[in-house]
């Protein structure tokens, strides 16, 4: 049952009192609920206004702070930091398990060559592909894990990564996290969108470097030879890049050779990198943008879906690639972008521009996504 106490005999009550609370807002009531403390009363200001009032005494205190309607009233709601972090995440660590054993399958099957039947007589044998689930997992955790540390840092509740567990060609859609509560500045909004690219990145060049120094793997001779088509995985810039800079390889003549499945987390790195900085809603780039020029980020936004949609028209009409192909992949971004788009950015309390340094690193990163672009990621063949 929740505690409460009214009138004068609530302000014994152990809660935050900060002055802009006394000052901006009437309390008529104050309730313990599940951990959540709730004042009842009425706001003799905006609301906006009295969330930004709030926000910097609450969060000083150890709370997360929101507004609800109470019929003709408010209810300021303040939530405990640590609140949904005791104990173990049990869907987290599931998630993760399932990606690892989902990777693991489709690494060694469709990037080691490890037959059905070798498969079906030692399940085992899917462990050949553990480099390549380290590599796909390493990018993908570090980049979730760069929001997840800056969240903390700046005191902003956050989740644990959840990773999503999927089938062909990586074994993942990707990994995700949640925040919970508003957003307290566009700086701090900044520093946690900014953070999972960069430290993604990080991770990524340094995979694709390991990738690259090891050597190839043979690919069987029946596959080697087979007529047919198949699908390639075209080097965006940043790969080719590294490539050259580490003097290594990227493809061979001899037609039984292929890269070391390795590189293909780096490969995995840069693709979900360059659709992470897309700059519409709650993904990183959407943050980003909506940090650095306020809410003029839905205009820029609104650009991003016909810009998706003129891509795949262009290959398919032009380059006259097949839905199959990269055609369908801009396709499905295009109305992804849109939907997402349509659910808005974050919105920061404190609309604080940035300062220059903060700006230049959001160009920068900006700049370092585009060299994870290429037209046609995924292509296919004839062998």
């Amino acid at each position: 049952m929740p505690e409460h106490e009214d009138g004068e005999a609530s302000a014994t009550l152990d809660v935050p009192r900060p002055e802009p609370l006394r000052t901006f807002f009437r309390i008529d009531e104050v309730r313990r609920e599940d951990g959540r403390v709730r004042y009842v009363g009425e706001s003799y200001v905006p609301e906006r206004t009295l969330l930004r009032k709030l926000v910097p005494p609450f969060r000083d205190a150890g709370y997360d702070v929101d507004i609800e309607a109470d019929g003709d009233g408010h209810v300021v709601v303040a939530t405990p930091f640590d609140r949904g972090r005791d104990g173990i995440p049990w869907l987290n660590v599931a998630l993760f398990a399932a990606t690892v054993c989902s990777t693991l399958f489709v690494g060694a099957y469709g990037w080691y060559y490890v037959g059905w039947e070798e498969i079906a007589a030692n399940p085992l044998t899917i462990l050949r592909a553990w480099p390549f689930t380290a590599a796909v997992l390493g990018v993908l955790m570090t980049h979730e894990l760069g929001h997840y540390a800056a969240g903390r840092y700046h005191g902003v509740s956050v989740s644990l990564p959840y990773v999503i567990p999927f089938v062909f060609p990586f074994g993942t859609l990707g990994a995700v996290i949640r925040m919970r509560g508003r957003m307290p500045s566009r700086k701090v909004l900044f520093d946690i969108g900014a953070a999972g690219p960069l430290a993604g990145l990080v991770a990524t060049v340094v995979v694709t470097v390991v990738g690259l120094s090891l050597d190839p793997i043979r690919v069987p001779a029946e596959l080697a030879n087979a007529s047919g088509t198949m699908i390639r995985f075209n080097n965006p810039p940043l790969l080719d890049i590294i490539a050259a800079l580490i003097g290594q390889p990227t493809a061979y003549d001899d037609p039984t050779l292929t890269a070391h499945p390795v590189v293909i987390g780096g490969w995995v790195g840069m693709f979900f990198t360059l659709l992470n900085l897309l700059p519409v809603g709650q993904l990183d780039g959407g943050h980003i943008v909506r940090a650095m020029v306020g809410p003029r980020q839905e205009t820029v936004a609104a650009l991003v879906p016909g810009a998706l949609f003129s891509i795949a028209a262009y290959l398919y009409f032009w380059r006259g690639l097949g839905i199959d192909e990269s055609v369908g992949l801009w396709g499905f971004w295009g109305v992804f972008s849109l939907v997402i788009a349509f659910n808005g950015p974050a919105d920061p309390d404190d609309e604080e521009r940035l300062g220059w340094a903060r700006f230049a690193v959001g160009l920068a990163t900006f700049a370092l996504g585009a060299l994870c672009f290429l037209l046609v990621p995924i292509q296919v063949v004839s062998g």
